[in-house]
């Protein structure tokens, strides 16, 4: 008993000593002062290897952990009332370069915990620590390369490229030239095939899917299509799926059924008040229908869609397609597609497109 007792006190010890740097970080943006203090008091107490190995400890006892403006404000105070101001220089000197250089307190939080994926989400840092349980890419990071007209590619190590160059439109493109589109060296597109409303839940399809879908397939580009939900229950979305399979009855669809899940934060929208795993249910639902129909089903979606709104450990099976907008991507986990840009230029297409990049082959084989 003496020994549990022992134990359950070290483990506190260290639950607050993490908590510590983690609120130190994030109260940096605001108040420096305040984040001063709390780091000099932490480094005072612990090596570097030590922070680490503590807050492995803490991981372990939960599945993410969230800090909201009241728990900053208690830590805020614990470290105004530390002493201590040795050891500190170095850490705080990097960390106001870093962000007086524009750089956002999720950008440094990630660079310092780099065994979590770590997300700004809904007035809230999120923290997930990366798990084995889920499967992970084995992509090599250095291996995406920008080119010269802002298009980005997977290489291997000789350079030669290994991806495939694709985009996604709907009626918000207007009128494409799909001539021009080929010509431009997009191998595939996904095109959408309608959406739900987010308020009345009446299905639509896109105004434009029909054009799009003949424009692509008669010049050569292989298409998938993808349907934006707001379903609110498994038969919804088995309502969705149905929609879809019939619309692509007559067409030769090579490339995933998407499942486009994102939020709509409208006080209107059907989907406000949904669940993790209800948002879980539907998505398998989905897939499992168009499963069934013989297609590649595929979850569309960014951090939040993922680690938030999704249980990832139900949805292994699916193909996933990754929407995260910078040079460098951010996702541990197993993709086959990562939508790069909402502000792609391409032949054909007035405006801004989006703009993907492909490592797996979905497509026709040649």
């Amino acid at each position: 008993m003496k020994d549990t007792r022992l134990i359950r006190k070290k483990r506190k010890q260290r639950i607050s000593l993490v908590t510590n740097i983690i609120f130190c970080v994030i109260a940096l943006a605001a108040l420096t002062g305040c984040i001063v203090l709390l780091l000099q008091n932490y480094m005072l107490k612990n090596e570097s290897t030590q922070v680490m190995a503590e807050l492995n400890d803490y991981k372990a006892l939960k599945e993410d952990y969230v800090y909201t403006q009241s728990d900053l404000d208690a830590y805020i105070l614990e470290a105004t009332n530390s002493g201590g101001i040795e050891g500190r220089d170095a850490v705080l000197s990097t960390i106001r370069s870093r962000m007086s250089s524009g750089e956002s307190t999720v950008s440094v939080l990630r660079d310092l915990f780099t065994e979590d994926v770590v997300i700004n989400a809904d007035g809230k840092f999120h923290f997930f620590p990366i798990t084995d349980a889920l499967k992970q890419h084995d992509y090599k990071y250095d291996n995406f390369k920008v080119l010269e007209n802002k298009q980005i590619v997977y290489v291997d190590d000789t350079n030669e490229i290994l991806s495939k160059k694709g985009i996604d439109v709907s009626r918000y493109q207007g009128e494409i030239d799909w001539k021009d589109v080929a010509s431009d060296g997009v191998e595939y597109a996904f095109v959408r095939a309608g959406s739900r409303g987010s308020t009345e839940g009446k299905i639509v399809e896109d105004a434009t899917f029909e054009d799009n879908m003949e424009g692509a397939i008669d010049n050569g580009i292989e298409t998938g299509v993808y349907f934006f939900t707001q379903a609110t229950t498994p038969e919804e979305a088995v309502e969705e799926a149905e929609f879809v399979l019939e619309l692509i009855e007559d067409y030769d669809v090579t490339y995933p059924v998407v499942y486009d899940i994102e939020e709509v934060t409208s006080d209107s929208a059907r989907t406000r008040d949904l669940t993790k795993q209800e948002y879980t249910e539907n998505c398998i639902a989905f897939c499992e229908t168009i499963k069934a129909a013989g297609y590649t089903p595929m979850i569309y979606g960014n951090l939040k869609s993922f680690m938030i709104m999704l249980d990832m450990t139900q949805l292994e099976e699916y193909e996933k397609w990754f929407a995260y907008y910078s040079d460098e991507v951010y996702f541990p986990y197993e993709f086959g597609i990562w939508q790069y840009s909402s502000e792609g230029s391409v032949k054909g297409i007035e405006g801004d497109v989006d703009m993907n990049v492909c490592m797996k082959d979905y497509g026709t084989e040649e």
